[in-house]
């Protein structure tokens, strides 16, 4: 009977995909079936994320239920990878002696051979170094579920906004060969896949790295894979304000299966705040870009990140948060209370925010961004989409999920499976706090 292995992921899309490709190294190398719990597996993996704070108490509970899995079956292995594991390194196995392996994120392909040293060692294997493009080099051909596949096209970020731990966890940034990425969307589109997703923590950073930084970049990269044969919707995330160059905003004209939203996180909406954030761009310049986009692709749905309650945020840079959530008019965000984090200079400035203030903060930024997605979504009722349909609907097995042109979820029913992976026309008939509600019109 063939080994099994199960995988908990925390965190972003590129811990996804980072997931998804040590399976499949895994089962590649040794044979090794994914199952859905712990206590059926012979290898647990925990692939972490450390962006938000308490994230190492969150890995080391988890680790606490695992420990009584491996007094009862010493032959299991376990191990923790990701962000975390990057930051923490040794920490990890001397509070928790009994995790037999620990890796970044630029080692997850050297997983298999670091698995085999367990058995060999009676001390943990540790590897949380950051190799240049070896992880790229490394990867399998992908295998894929479903007509949406992630391609990761760069790691790490340069940026080191003042608040954000990735460049400490992730490295530096370093961009995948062109090649590289089209032979796996190549690879991809012959197995289905319909939908591309381009990731990266700072995708629009992104240059061939032939050329190192006198290369062509994201808008040349969303180009050639539009052109794949087979490939009918392209996305990518995450981006940064300061790299949304003209030529970004202009692909939106040219490559009409570049997906009619865009995730452009802004933090906050206070120059006060965007300064000592390090963010590199101002709340006028992340406005004209926003304009931009929507003057160039009409209808384009916003989504961001915002931070409350960053050290010596004061409720008027606060009011000037909610004003550009009226500004902008957002569609799904994603909003937290700042947390400190190691490794960061934010963390050594002084908080003058009471954690009551901040959550206050919180509730009224996240009704407020709540209402204004509940309003987009009112304005395409009666519209018709032209959405992909992803699978059944997660909350009822007799209807279907589909992704509309401007990313929204539509649950519709209908009894032909033969749509699952197909673009079809959905009217939206109603709008609901996360989804909507549609019928499949195929005279359309």
């Amino acid at each position: 009977m063939g080994k099994k292995l199960f995988i908990k992921t925390q965190g972003c899309q590129m811990n996804e995909y980072d997931s998804d490709r040590m399976q499949d190294l895994l089962n590649l190398s040794h044979g090794f079936e994914t199952v859905k719990s712990a206590e059926e597996a012979d290898l647990i993996l925990l692939n972490t994320c450390s962006i938000r704070e308490k994230a190492q108490e969150k890995v080391f509970h988890q680790l606490g239920r695992w420990k009584k899995l491996k007094e009862k079956n010493p032959d299991l292995k376990i191990g923790v990878g990701g962000c975390v594991a990057s930051q923490e390194g040794a920490k990890i196995t001397k509070r928790a002696p009994y995790v037999d392996l620990v890796f970044g994120p630029q080692t997850v392909h050297r997983v298999p051979t670091l698995y085999e040293n367990t058995s060999n060692k009676d001390s943990s294997v540790i590897d949380i170094s950051f190799p240049k493009t070896e992880k790229f080099e490394n990867l399998p051909e992908p295998t894929s579920e479903g007509p949406s596949a992630f391609v990761s096209i760069m790691e790490g970020c340069n940026k080191y906004c003042s608040f954000c731990v990735v460049p400490h966890t992730r490295g530096n940034e370093i961009s995948r060969p062109l090649d590289s990425i089209i032979e796996e969307v190549i690879s991809l589109s012959l197995k289905g896949i319909r939908e591309i997703v381009l990731l990266g923590q700072n995708v629009n950073s992104y240059r061939d790295s032939k050329l190192k930084t006198k290369g062509l970049g994201l808008s040349n990269l969303i180009r050639t894979v539009a052109g794949v044969e087979g490939i009918d919707r392209v996305s990518f995330t995450t981006s940064h304000p300061f790299e949304f160059g003209q030529d970004l905003i202009d692909i939106y004209t040219e490559v009409p299966e570049l997906i009619s939203h865009v995730h452009l996180p802004v933090q906050s909406g206070s120059n006060n705040i965007l300064q000592a954030m390090r963010r590199r761009h101002t709340r006028d310049e992340y406005i004209e870009t926003i304009n931009k986009l929507k003057e160039i692709r009409p209808g384009i749905s916003i989504s961001s990140d915002f931070i409350v309650g960053f050290p010596g945020e004061s409720e008027q840079d606060f009011q000037d948060t909610l004003d550009l959530t009226d500004e902008v008019e957002y569609d799904e965000s994603f909003s937290f209370i700042y947390s400190p984090r190691p490794n960061t200079t934010a963390k050594d400035l002084e908080d003058s925010v009471s954690p009551q203030e901040k959550k206050e903060r919180l509730d009224r930024l996240q009704a407020k961004l709540e209402q204004s997605a509940l309003s987009i979504s009112r304005r395409m009722v009666g519209k018709v989409s032209n959405s992909l349909v992803t699978g059944v609907s997660k909350k009822d097995p007799g209807e279907f999920q589909a992704r509309t042109e401007n990313n929204k979820v539509v649950i519709f029913s209908c009894d032909d499976q033969s749509l699952i992976g197909n673009f079809v026309p959905v009217e939206i008939v109603e709008a609901k706090t996360k989804s909507l509600r549609g019928i499949y019109r195929p005279e359309c």
